[in-house]
């Protein structure tokens, strides 16, 4: 495919990527974050190509966006109530679930521990790709594995990207928190930090 920049907000421009995203191609999008690099997460040659364009290691599973807490299912086979209350309160927004995957899932979304890395996006662009994808798409750093994560469309344009969405990302500059809520580990912290999910666990009556 040749890459091509739209204005996300313009008329049609979601549709025209998630026909991309079906043909197994990868879209730049921005995020409440960073810009991402969304593809089929079901499609294991739209996988070949997102990491190819990352330089990324097979062995580093990419994580996942939903358009709501409902399509959370499609992915992963329990959610504990510790999962389930981080969701209500931090949902959408920049905060990463590692939660348990089911099965028949590409080895490539599925952490060591067999968890998939999901996260409902505060972001309209980013929740309308997955709801009219009707699946989660990936979410992974539009950048090369290694470099500072990319903020603007100019900065998204990777060799292989096929089509780049010009918008606006959120006001927090580092990727989103990565969080374990079952062991209560974060794996890597961001916009979500320490002592507001231990707020959120703890004085719930969540304890570990």
């Amino acid at each position: 495919m040749t890459q091509s920049v739209l204005a996300a907000q313009a008329e049609g421009a979601l549709e025209k990527a998630v026909t991309v995203l079906r043909g197994n191609g990868v879209v730049a999008y921005p995020t409440e974050t960073v810009y991402g690099l969304a593809v089929d997460p079901f499609s294991e040659t739209a996988l070949d190509r997102l990491y190819e364009v990352k330089g990324r290691p097979s062995a580093m599973p990419v994580l996942l966006v939903v358009a709501d807490r409902g399509m959370v299912e499609m992915v992963v086979k329990e959610i504990s109530e510790k999962a389930r209350r981080c969701m209500e309160i931090f949902w959408p927004g920049p905060l990463s679930l590692l939660l348990p995957a089911r099965s028949d899932l590409p080895k490539r979304v599925i952490g060591p521990e067999g968890k998939v890395c999901v996260r409902c996006s505060s972001h309209y662009i980013a929740r309308g790709l997955s709801r009219l994808m009707g699946r989660p798409i990936t979410s992974t750093s539009a950048n090369l594995t290694g470099s500072p994560p990319a903020r603007t469309a100019r900065e998204a344009a990777l060799q292989g990207v096929d089509l780049i969405l010009d918008g606006t990302c959120g006001t927090a500059a580092v990727p989103s928190t990565v969080f374990d809520p079952d062991t209560g580990k974060i794996v890597r912290e961001g916009p979500i930090t320490e002592a507001m999910l231990y707020v959120v666990c703890h004085g719930n009556g969540l304890h570990y």
